[in-house]
């Protein structure tokens, strides 16, 4: 079933229905992976652009690993040497790959809104690789889909997101997400880093971690931006450690079954430890692989000639 949809903008505008159809498209393009030859003809003569004005490689080398295996062609537009530089705009870069007969534009950029920009000013499918602080949608697909294959349902699940909650855009898909599909939604971190009012959305908040793991299905431990710490919203790294890394000690206090999970890059030692990273419960690797599926799912569903509404 390919969904009535042009563009991937966010998670909070999907309903429960259009997440379980990602959720279900997810698994043959997995099972790809497992063949000698990993390709499909899906999109075969397409054209993937990747235009990211922020550092990336997972999420950048998964969407084009993801677009060549359903044998698109597929274009890195590095933005440092490119005529960003020499003062064209979003709307005018954009236009131009439109003028490429560029099929699919993936954007990764520091500021909120910009993927929906494009979305307005465009014919291309627009996907939201992570903008500002607003969200990261196809990280918060890849999130659900490994709770969702390891744990086989959501309902009254309890998913704790641990950390930065203020400026993780990767945090605010999660909980669009999980709440539609009927987890329970808890974060844990500094009273510096999670946003006033949260609780709106449906989330329970902590201050206290070893608290919060008691109950917890599964823990996202989400990276400390350590650039952030130039604004002082906690008093030291050391501190932060001491309070909310994640570490085998702390797992002994959580369910045997607990799934740690983290959309990286890590910082080993600052939000998580090496033994609990690396410990049976970590899924961590496992998101990577799933990362490519999902992405594989999004492009397939949001074929060109799928519509133009929003996703």
């Amino acid at each position: 079933m390919i969904l009535n949809r042009k563009y991937l903008l966010g998670l909070q505008n999907l309903d429960k229905k259009e997440l379980q159809i990602v959720l279900d498209s997810v698994r043959p393009f997995k099972s790809l992976f497992t063949r000698s030859v990993k390709k499909a003809p899906t999109l075969l003569g397409k054209t993937v652009v990747t235009l990211f004005y922020e550092p990336s490689t997972r999420t950048r080398t998964s969407f084009e690993i993801a677009a060549k295996r359903l044998s698109a062609d597929v274009v890195n537009i590095t933005v440092a040497a490119s005529s960003v530089v020499k003062g064209e705009s979003l709307i005018d870069t954009g236009k131009t790959l439109q003028a490429m007969n560029a099929d699919y534009i993936i954007i990764r950029h520091s500021l909120s809104g910009a993927p929906d920009i494009l979305a307005r000013s465009l014919d291309a499918s627009i996907i939201n690789a992570g903008d500002g602080f607003h969200e990261h949608p196809t990280q918060g697909l890849l999130d659900l889909y490994t709770i969702y294959e390891k744990k086989k349902s959501f309902e009254n699940l309890n998913v704790l997101l641990v950390g930065d909650i203020l400026h993780s855009r990767v945090a605010k898909s999660n909980i669009w997400a999980l709440t539609k599909m009927g987890a329970k939604v808890s974060v844990a971190g500094p009273p510096t880093l999670i946003p006033p009012k949260i609780e709106t959305l449906g989330v329970e908040v902590y201050y206290d971690l070893d608290e919060a793991i008691k109950k917890a299905d599964v823990v996202n431990i989400l990276r400390i931006q350590l650039e952030r710490q130039k604004e002082n919203l906690f008093p030291s790294v050391h501190e932060y450690v001491e309070l909310y890394q994640l570490t085998k000690a702390r797992l002994a206090k959580a369910k045997k079954d607990i799934l740690i999970m983290h959309p990286g890059p890590m910082n080993r030692g600052i939000e998580i430890s090496s033994d609990a990273a690396d410990s049976v419960n970590s899924v961590i690797n496992e998101q990577v692989t799933n990362g490519i599926a999902v992405r594989m799912a999004v492009l397939f569903l949001l074929k060109p000639k799928a519509g133009k509404n929003e996703l």
